[in-house]
């Protein structure tokens, strides 16, 4: 039993010394993660993914975190009776459905994610894009409803969050000098803070392995994409769906000076610390070249 807790601990100590020269490379820089999907529904995941940002964070890495709230949204509107309806991969947002997202994505989903972070030793504190003027938006052009497409952000008070020591959990809705609300995809709100912050890396937690050559075949991960590549994996079809405006926000942080974004699979425990704390990474990494 004692061979085998010090082999244990052994392989503990190499771990860490492992990640140390990552550690470094990270230590002070902003890390913005985008999170959705199945890790946000499976209790496991969703204590890994906390897990993991509460780390980020004890080693001095300024983690913000962004998050959606899909299938919490569709089930809340399934409950009114409110029909759901996709328009290019965005939620349809009518009035009523606005009021809705921004009930469930402000109240209970930030909520319980700042909650979870407390529970696991971490100091979270929860605010979304109305809160201090974060994030300006207006109506989105064509026929999406209650779809913002952003102005502009203010990056004080995630700034201020960080600078005090907490882990920033950011809800994806905006709003106009009007007071209209609109619902930000939370894919192009991560990006746009991202570059506002000039991140070091943002990182999208999606339900696949990655960008995929066959979406029929998991094995068929495409590593590495560039900016050139992207128009051609659009019109093969490669990147089509919901998957666009993951791809076209990764694409805009990218070119507006973040310097990695890589889409990983959120349903792998742990995969923030594989692709961080790792040479070979995980996912899909979109770089300038």
């Amino acid at each position: 039993m004692e061979d085998m807790n010090t082999n244990m601990n052994s392989l503990k100590a190499k771990v860490l010394t492992a990640a140390l020269p990552y550690i470094q490379k990270y230590n002070g820089k902003t890390v913005v993660v985008k999170y959705g999907g199945n890790a946000m529904i499976h209790p496991m995941l969703k204590k890994a993914v906390m897990s993991d940002i509460i780390l980020l964070s004890l080693v001095g890495i300024n983690v913000v975190l962004v998050h959606g709230g899909g299938p919490e949204i569709s089930s809340m509107l399934k409950r009114l009776d409110i029909p759901s309806k996709f328009v290019d991969g965005l939620r349809y947002t009518d009035e009523e459905t606005a009021k809705v997202v921004q009930m469930v994505l402000s109240g209970k989903t930030n909520k319980d994610l700042v909650s979870l972070i407390g529970q696991l030793g971490g100091k979270a504190i929860g605010m979304c894009g109305i809160d201090g003027g974060m994030i300006h938006a207006k109506k989105l052009e064509g026929d999406y409803g209650f779809v913002g497409d952003i102005t502009e952000i203010n990056v004080a008070p995630i700034n201020h969050a960080i600078h005090h020591g907490y882990i920033p959990v950011i809800a994806t809705v905006g709003t106009d000098a009007e007071g209209n609300v609109y619902n930000i995809n939370a894919d192009t709100a991560a990006a746009e803070i991202a570059a506002a912050l000039q991140a070091e890396n943002i990182i999208t937690l999606t339900d696949i392995r990655g960008l995929l050559q066959d979406v029929n075949d998991s094995d068929s991960l495409i590593s590495s994409v560039t900016m050139e590549d992207i128009p051609r994996l659009m019109e093969e079809g490669i990147i089509s769906g919901g998957m666009i405006p993951k791809v076209k926000s990764l694409e805009n942080a990218v070119k507006s000076g973040v310097k990695k974004a890589v889409m990983i699979d959120g349903r792998i425990e742990h995969s923030i610390l594989i692709e961080m704390f790792s040479d070979e990474g995980i996912g899909t990494m979109f770089t300038n070249a």
